[in-house]
């Protein structure tokens, strides 16, 4: 498959917003753009099976949520990382700006689902991601930038610039069925 250069595509933001310093220090065959209405046939699901269980809710469902996510203007940042040779994703990454009351109506940036394919790993793609989400945090007037991370990957942050501080806590929904407990 040809590369699809970003004018043809419908990117989730403007490309503008990647920061060109770290698209510049990436390999020639390998394109950081922000998420694309097409990317579900460019592998978006495949690559971020290296995280968690990924079901795959088929075409439409995924351009649904993609333009949910895009109508949320400046809110969510998906990016991906294109190997040019094959137009297929390699790297995914997103930020999203959650506003708030305090600091002076801050807003603060948290990353999310950063993944590269097992293939690619080693090749500082990852950090490149993580630089790209947090340059566009801050330019998005993010007064911090927050992620969490399993243990085995604090070393990987701690190379991108953070610091280990405080502690995640997590309470999973049970699953329920949709007719006797409808969603808001």
């Amino acid at each position: 498959m040809a590369f699809t250069p970003d004018n043809e595509l419908e990117l989730q933001f403007p490309a503008e917003y990647i920061p060109l310093d770290v698209k510049q220090q990436l390999h020639p065959d390998v394109h950081l753009r922000p998420l694309a209405s097409t990317d579900y046939w460019r592998g978006h699901l495949d690559v971020l099976k290296v995280l968690t269980v990924v079901t795959d809710p088929g075409e439409e469902a995924w351009l649904d949520q993609f333009r949910a996510i895009k109508a949320a203007a400046n809110t969510y940042y998906s990016i991906v990382m294109v190997d040019k040779n094959t137009d297929r994703i390699i790297g995914v990454g997103t930020v999203f700006v959650e506003r708030k009351f305090l600091r002076g109506l801050g807003n603060v940036g948290h990353i999310e689902d950063i993944a590269v394919d097992e293939r690619q790993q080693g090749k500082k793609l990852g950090l490149r991601v993580i630089q790209a989400l947090t340059s566009i945090s801050e330019n998005s007037g993010c007064y911090k930038t927050i992620l969490n991370c399993s243990d085995k990957n604090i070393p990987f942050y701690q190379k991108c610039g953070y610091q280990k501080k405080e502690n995640e806590m997590a309470k999973y929904a049970p699953e329920h069925d949709n007719a006797s407990h409808p969603r808001l």
